[in-house]
């Protein structure tokens, strides 16, 4: 596994920077990804549409065609259609679920395309030339860290995103972080990572514990929806409400040294540029990377904040 941090996009970068203006044949990387459902995929789209636009000016012999699918069942006609259309020389994929994607994957593997996953992976790794993926047990970790240090000893209630690998590592690291200490889990509940069915979820947490020093949100979506149950509902006694992923109406907070959600921790949408430009530096024979890229998941603090901002992004 190669492990790098946030850096590995300014190498990526490097490397289209210094590509040849050589006369080749067109190669085409076909890129699927989840449509804009919440924050975090609409910064996927986002960073993917840009990455598109800055490969083609570094390379000009490679296109680079975006598809986003609103469900795994549109993401496999996605697949097929490529393959049956333009026979991309190389898939960049962030699967909608990794079961119902590992089959379809495998075939376009199979025509003899070069295959980088992102963020979810496939159910059978070895369909993967190259994965991309943040630090997912890191997120908990690190948040866990923070309670620890800053808490010590308290009652937390945890929302969840949906039953994934990411999630369930996501979950673990947190977890981890926590046993044999002081700071009880009251509860966990799945919220979809969705802003909406967290302020649920907050309110259902709400009343049923009448104490809580604590809420861990595991993304950001999910923890506006609960900044927003818990201010109706007027409660004092939660110390501190964190997330995940570093959205940047959460990173603004952070800037702003919020006393309720004063850290966040990174898992960027902008990862998918990092997976297409390594991609190009792939297929024009500048970096022949294989294996893993797992980005680091630091704590993300008021003094730093302002590496992990995007203004211009939707996430």
């Amino acid at each position: 596994m190669i492990k790098r941090t946030m850096f590995a996009l300014a190498g990526a970068v490097a490397l289209l920077g210094a590509a040849p203006a050589l006369a080749q044949d067109t190669k085409v990387i076909a890129v699927s990804i989840p449509a804009a459902t919440h924050g975090w995929t609409g910064g996927v789209v986002y960073h993917a549409e840009a990455a598109a636009k800055e490969v083609k000016a570094a390379f000009p012999n490679i296109d680079v065609i975006v598809n986003t699918s609103p469900s795994a069942v549109a993401q496999v006609g996605v697949l097929e259609d490529l393959v049956a259309t333009r026979k991309p020389d190389a898939l960049v994929i962030l699967p909608f679920t990794s079961e119902e994607l590992t089959g379809p994957v495998q075939s376009v593997k199979e025509a003899g395309t070069f295959i980088t996953v992102v963020d979810r992976g496939l159910t059978d790794e070895t369909i993967q030339d190259l994965y991309v993926a943040g630090d997912n047990i890191a997120v908990g970790s690190t948040t866990a860290q923070f309670l620890l240090e800053e808490l010590g000893k308290g009652d937390v209630v945890v929302l969840r995103g949906i039953p994934t690998v990411i999630d369930d590592e996501r979950i673990q690291g947190f977890q981890d972080a926590l046993e044999g200490s002081d700071i009880k889990i009251l509860d966990i509940q799945y919220a979809n990572w969705n802003r909406d069915d967290a302020f649920k979820v907050m309110q259902d947490f709400l009343a049923k514990y009448p104490k809580i020093d604590a809420v861990w949100a595991n993304d950001d979506d999910m923890l506006l929806g609960v900044l927003e149950a818990t201010q109706q509902a007027g409660r004092t006694d939660i110390k501190f409400a964190l997330g995940a992923n570093g959205m940047k109406e959460i990173i603004e907070k952070v800037m702003e040294g919020d006393e309720i959600t004063p850290i966040s921790t990174p898992y960027p949408p902008s990862m998918i540029k990092t997976a297409i430009y390594l991609t190009a530096a792939n297929l024009n024979g500048q970096a022949p990377v294989r294996g893993k890229v797992i980005l680091d998941a630091p704590r993300i603090t008021k003094e730093n904040a302002q590496e992990f901002y995007f203004p211009d992004s939707p996430f």
